[in-house]
């Protein structure tokens, strides 16, 4: 399929691995310049060198903190001529009310929701002046799925989903598309980290079973492939696209259709 992609520019936020790097090697093998942003500046350049080496087009790269206001805004205003925006930085931690103290709920939302709010306002707005533009939130599962143990997560991502979905209604009569993508568990670094973590808590004689039966419950007994959510990612960016605006599309093997897989970890997994 042509997405006809070639040549546009596109911003990524939470670039330098997981599912941000993925959405750029896709996005670039389609012949997108790309603005990647992250905090870590090594894994930035190395993550760059890679793409420019293997798919020729031009990488800027962004070492910011995007859980700080001006850094975000200054970035933004960096990148408000794109014609693509990704905003994939964000990892709403884990746990229950009780273990989620005031200091890291607002930590894991300044990053994310506010992070997604800011950008968006900036580059949103250049998008409008020039009446075309595609935005694409990554989310997570987590903000349609209730649970006590992702409780801070939850309503953060569900804040986002509204953020998308009302903002996607009316960007259209300017010209610009907003839309999101709900993934479930993606095989990611976090992923690995959160699966040794819950190793960790497992008593030796129960730890060969505990890894055959892990991801029970999950589509194909498996998490989600990085590909399969940066190559919707491509396809939402693409004109193949072009009347698809103020949605999410939900990539967790059908998590939310049998409310939640036991066991599974739910939300961001970048």
């Amino acid at each position: 399929m042509e997405l006809n992609l070639k040549g546009k520019t596109a911003a990524i936020t939470g670039a330098s691995k997981g599912i941000g790097l993925g959405i750029a090697e896709e996005l670039a093998g389609e012949g997108v310049n790309l603005h990647i942003a992250a905090r870590n500046a090594d894994e930035l350049k190395a993550a760059a060198d890679d793409i420019k080496k293997r798919f020729g087009v031009s990488v800027v790269t962004h070492a910011v903190d995007l859980s700080k206001r001006g850094p975000r805004d200054a970035f933004a205003r960096e990148a408000a001529g794109v014609d693509i925006l990704v905003n994939c930085a964000g990892a709403i931690p884990g746990g229950t009310l009780d273990q989620v103290d005031e200091d890291r709920w607002r930590e894991g939302w300044e990053l994310k929701l506010f992070g997604y709010f800011g950008i968006t306002r900036i580059v949103y707005k250049e998008m409008c002046n020039r009446r075309r533009g595609v935005i694409i939130n990554i989310v997570g599962a987590g903000g349609v799925l209730t649970g006590a143990g992702y409780i801070c997560g939850g309503p953060g991502n569900a804040a986002v989903i509204n953020f998308t979905n009302s903002l996607g209604g009316e960007s259209i009569r300017y010209g610009v598309r907003v839309v999101g993508i709900n993934p479930g568990p993606v095989d990611t670094p976090r992923l690995q980290w959160l699966q040794k973590q819950a190793e960790e808590k497992v008593a030796p004689q129960d730890l060969d079973n505990w890894r055959r039966n892990r991801f029970n419950g999950m589509a194909y007994g498996r998490p989600a492939r990085v590909d399969e959510i940066s190559g919707m990612v491509a396809f939402l960016a693409s004109d193949r696209a072009s009347y698809v605006t103020g949605t999410m599309i939900n990539i967790e093997g059908g998590t939310i259709a049998r409310g939640g897989a036991p066991g599974a970890p739910i939300g961001r997994n970048s």
